[in-house]
């Protein structure tokens, strides 16, 4: 049964702050974006900007700009380095209104996942992420949550490690179908709703091997993982199996 896409979050704030990385200037502050969240097979050289509370036009040319990804409070919860921009075009501003549209070329690089313009407003949103919200998304949302996740991590100024006190962790083979999805599944046991603990193999190593926090799960329970092995391929399966016994973490699984 396909799941449905849950309700998109409203967005009445500047969610996309572009500025310089050296100077840290602002360049648009912007509610949405078009063509920045795209298949690397369709990109284009323009990227606009929607909605924008605040843009500078004494600078049409920046070499080293960032992308951040803010909430209400413009606090960063995300960050992309861009590289060169250069401003290509705006929308007439009207008395007491937002500039509707700012267009900049981009030469440098983009988000490779369409579906995290999606899912980044509810990041954004102040609403505390729930257990299992992960699930709520289409399969094929998973890759892209999972980057959310990691990209939100370490942009908030956290470690590839444990924060999470729980000696034992679970996980329930029945839900996880994907590789990403056994990452998402797996952060969100260790260190909470939106938590991460690694989005690939070595990744996760060093998430295991951290000396910062509170260091490794000491058991892994994962339930139903015959379910699992029906979607995951032995090889990903094994090497997760080998990867815990290295670093003495006890995998049970029933």
């Amino acid at each position: 049964m396909a799941v449905e896409l849950p309700v998109a979050a409203e967005v009445d704030f500047p969610l996309y702050v572009v500025s310089d990385e050296e100077s840290e200037d602002v360049l648009v502050a912007a509610e949405g974006v078009e063509g920045f969240f795209v298949d690397p097979e369709e990109e284009s050289s323009e990227v606009a900007f929607l909605g924008a509370r605040e843009v500078e036009r004494g600078r049409r040319r920046v070499e080293n700009a960032v992308l951040e990804v803010t909430n209400r409070q413009r606090e960063k919860i995300g960050e992309y380095f861009i590289g060169q921009v250069v401003l290509s075009d705006t929308d007439v501003e009207k008395p007491g209104e937002n500039v509707s549209r700012v267009a900049y070329r981009f030469f440098g690089n983009r988000c490779e996942y369409p579906e995290a313009e999606r899912i980044w407003p509810r990041w954004a949103s102040g609403i505390a992420l729930e257990k299992g919200e992960w699930l709520r998304w289409p399969v094929n949302y998973q890759s892209a949550w999972l980057h959310v996740v990691q990209n939100s991590w370490f942009a908030t100024n956290r470690r590839a490690a444990r924060y999470g006190v729980e000696d034992v962790v679970h996980l329930d083979g029945a839900q996880i179908s994907t590789k990403s999805g056994f990452f998402c599944a797996l952060g969100e046991a260790v260190n909470g709703p939106g938590g991460y603990f690694g989005s690939n193999l070595d990744a996760l190593a060093d998430c295991i091997s951290s000396s910062f926090g509170e260091g490794p799960p000491v058991r892994i329970v994962w339930r139903n993982f015959q379910a699992s092995r029906e979607y995951l391929d032995d090889a990903f399966l094994d090497s997760i199996v080998r990867l815990m016994r290295e670093f003495r973490v006890d995998l049970a699984t029933c």
